[in-house]
């Protein structure tokens, strides 16, 4: 029978069951493994094969096709007609995307470039109907991260394997432009192009990636709006954006994406003992696949911009003639202006501008409904110049802001949905920041908290459940419990997860651990890890052992990597570790015959030596991250002890501290400390701080703290503080608590949270620095006042 046969959709959906049932049966897989093998959810795999589900999304068939090996363009077919070929998409059911060359660049957001002033007789240099057109961008100067990308692509065609690259840089910096100029031979080619949009990125992405065909660019322009999405959906895309890289059978396939540095620099770091990873997938997809970009042009890049302005290019030799230190690229996509409309912005425009800065630093979504900036914008105008404001102010500020600078840029512009899909909050005037202002505004204002009425503001007027949840953790982090409560609550009662574990961390902070309790076990049942994590710790906490060790497997289970880690070494047997340190063993020796060493402690030796240089260094920061180990000296001196020579590498140290070496003089305090020679220990430690050496002013300003150094440890506390390592904000606190400082003391924990630096539960999980229960115990009120005693709320 085929697929045309069927007509009626019951059948075709009964058919795609029943050739499930039959691959699944030919694998030999439990439905359970399935789920693992195809990255689902068990419950999305046993509704898959159901007569009483409904049809199952095309990115679960594609994902079970993979997984069983079947061909996925009859499966694909037959789901087509389960639902009365209602979500067809033209060509035929497993494409997605376009051809290259029926592609507008604007459409794929590159910034449309300044326009030159008038040519001689008053007309523009640049056709009215080419505004949006391939034709009204300036000639393309190539710069070195053009010839990385030029090589990626060529190699994706040469050997038809998958690639991914995403450009870090600021933003307009040339990013998605020089994406689009890689991908434009591969347009000659015939490739296709796919950019996932609507109803929103994440959505559209899940919803759609099995149907990604070979020869497809995948186009992942401000990568942080799929990778970084919410309520899981971003680890989700970066695990399925794996699994398309590395599936042969799909390629060849070309992700390119673009990212801030702020999101590249969120995504890569590891999080520290008792943390929760958010970002563990997408770390993994971006590890060797970054391509930074400079924010200016070096002499080179600007040669060959003149050059071009010379052979007639008339926008090049406007941003010449224009632009400061060879910052080109800005220049053209209306930056310099946009920043200067906002330093002499009226005081009522500056406000609603500052608003939705915050909103979007703090996690808004990219459009601000107007009635939230209208009740958010006020706690930004001083009493005077509130006092002044016509009566229509707002629409006086909305109109300058929305007068643009270069074409259709300008600092806050209307959006104007095509369909009610793309804005979440429904029929209400939204408006959206130009990107560089926002960018401008993270950097400028990322060390203040905004104002109350921001916070009830949001409250009110956003209801957006995902959008809700980040501003109500970006509340808590700001020690504003109060606000965070009310906006997780909304979301909490619909069983967001987010939502649950934020509400049960701010009962848990304020010591009403029995509905703690309760709101982590939603949290954990609706599918949070990092729920699973905090209920490890409290049980850790509390001497449960047995507790915490089936907590850790069942995070292990939903896929948390660290408490797969411990779990693993738990339940490792004899057998296991004999091979292990069998498998250890033979990495040794391996490298000391590939070195050519004599011995392993040559081998050792050689290592220690050349990781005081930078090339070193790098060298054995690799190895380390080989085998799982954050630090690379911790990784070094562990090789020393396995192979039963620590003295030899602790002389090693000697005498590389004794040449002032930083990194020697703090392994050697270390060392020091731990053998309790804590006045050496703190004269190595201070030696290596004084060189800018993090790690050994860390160390420093504990061990002057447990000597009695109050004035010691606090300079150091400082420093730290001021290196942006906010936690020890917290010990300055304390010390001026400890000294009878109370208003000194207050004045530190405000500017803790102020800066989001320091998240309260994670000093109770760990016993650390909780003395500000004395002075804010129930949190700061949105001015910044501490919080008179209140009760959490409970969802529903």
């Amino acid at each position: 029978m085929t697929i045309q046969n069927f007509e009626d959709p019951a059948a075709a959906l009964g058919e795609l069951r029943a050739r499930l049932e039959v691959g699944l049966a030919a694998a030999g897989l439990t439905k359970t493994m399935l789920a693992r093998r195809a990255q689902l959810g068990r419950t999305t795999v046993s509704e898959a094969f159901s007569s009483a589900a409904d049809v199952p999304s095309a990115q679960t068939v594609g994902a079970l096709a993979r997984a069983l090996g079947l061909d996925l363009g009859p499966l694909l077919a037959l789901r087509t007609a389960a639902v009365g070929g209602a979500d067809a998409v033209g060509e035929d059911e497993t494409s997605v995307g376009r051809p290259i060359t029926q592609c507008n660049p604007h459409d794929l957001e590159v910034h449309p470039a300044a326009a030159p002033p008038p040519t001689g007789d008053g007309s523009s240099p640049v056709a009215a109907g080419q505004q949006r057109s391939a034709s009204a961008l300036p000639a393309y100067v190539r710069r070195p991260h053009d010839q990385r990308l030029a090589e990626l692509v060529a190699a994706t065609v040469s050997d038809g394997r998958s690639r991914m690259a995403v450009l870090v840089g600021s933003s307009s910096t040339g990013k998605t432009r020089a994406c689009w100029e890689a991908v434009q031979p591969l347009a000659e080619a015939g490739w296709r192009l796919w950019h996932p949009f609507d109803p929103t990125r994440a959505e559209a992405t899940l919803a759609n990636l099995a149907r990604v065909d070979p020869h497809t660019v995948v186009w992942l322009n401000e990568a942080q709006h799929y990778l970084g999405a919410g309520r899981g959906l971003g680890e989700r895309i970066g695990a399925a954006l794996h699994g398309l890289l590395t599936d042969p059978a799909r390629g060849p396939v070309l992700v390119l994406g673009t990212l801030w540095p702020e999101y590249a620099e969120a995504y890569a770091k590891a999080p520290r003992a008792g943390e929760e990873d958010p970002h563990s997938q997408v770390r993994e997809l971006l590890a060797g696949r970054l391509i930074h970009l400079p924010d200016s042009f070096d002499a080179t890049a600007e040669a060959a911009a003149q050059a071009l302005a010379t052979a007639g290019d008339r926008q090049l030799a406007h941003a010449l003639e224009n632009a400061s230190d060879g910052r080109l690229t800005q220049f053209l996509a209306g930056a310099p202006e946009l920043l200067h409309r906002y330093q002499t912005a009226t005081p009522a425009a500056r406000a609603v501008l500052d608003a939705a800065v915050d909103a979007r630093r703090l996690g808004s979504g990219l459009h601000q409904p107007l009635p939230f900036l209208e009740a958010a914008a006020e706690g930004y105008l001083t009493d005077d110049e509130y006092d002044t404001l016509a009566d229509n102010w707002l629409e006086q500020a909305l109109a300058d802001l929305s007068r643009p600078v270069h074409g259709n840029l300008a600092p806050l512009r209307r959006v104007r949905p095509r369909s009610a899909q793309r804005v979440p909050t429904g029929p209400m005037p939204v408006y959206r920041l130009a990107d560089y202002l926002e960018q401008h505004g993270r950097s400028q204002r990322r060390l203040l908290c905004p104002p109350a009425s921001f916070w009830h503001g949001a409250c009110d007027h956003l209801t957006a459940a995902d959008e809700r949840v980040a501003l109500g953790e970006s509340a808590r982090l700001r020690w504003r419990l109060r606000m965070a409560a009310e906006l997780f609550l909304a979301p909490a009662a619909t069983g967001h997860p987010q939502a649950l574990l934020g509400l049960a961390r701010i009962h848990f902070t304020l010591g009403s651990d029995q509905h703690a309790e309760y709101l982590y076990g939603l949290a954990a049942d609706a599918g949070s890890v990092a729920a699973l994590t905090d209920l490890y710790w409290r049980r850790k906490r509390a001497g449960d052992e047995d507790a915490a060790r089936l907590i850790d497997q069942r995070a292990a289970d939903a896929g948390d990597l660290i408490a797969t880690l411990r779990v693993s070494a738990e339940n490792m047997s004899e057998e296991e570790q004999a091979a292990q340190d069998d498998e250890f063993a033979a990495e040794q020796a391996a490298a000391v015959a590939a070195g050519g060493y004599a011995s392993v402690v040559d081998y050792l030796t050689a290592l220690t030596m050349e990781s005081w240089t930078d090339t070193g260094y790098t060298r054995l920061q690799r190895q380390a991250h080989d085998h799982a180990y954050e630090d690379p000296y911790d990784y070094l001196f562990s090789l020393w002890s396995r192979t039963g020579n620590d003295e030899v590498g602790k002389r090693l140290c000697e005498a590389a501290a004794a040449t002032g070496h930083p990194e020697a003089l703090y392994q050697l305090a270390v060392r020091k400390s731990e053998s309790e020679e804590h006045a050496a220990a703190i004269d190595l430690a201070s030696r290596a701080a004084e060189t800018g050496h993090i790690k050994a002013a860390r160390m420093l300003a504990w061990d002057l703290e447990a000597a009695g150094d109050i004035a010691g440890a606090e300079h150091w506390h400082r420093r730290l503080a001021e290196y942006g390592d906010d936690e020890h904000l917290m010990a300055v606190a304390r010390l001026r608590q400890q000294v009878h400082d109370t208003a000194g003391a207050l004045a530190v924990y405000r500017e803790a949270a102020e800066t989001a630096g320091v998240d309260l539960v994670h000093c109770l999980n760990w016993a650390e620095d909780t003395a500000w229960q004395d002075l804010c115990p129930y949190g700061f009120d949105p001015d910044g006042t501490p919080s008179a005693p209140w009760q959490a709320p409970l969802p529903g």
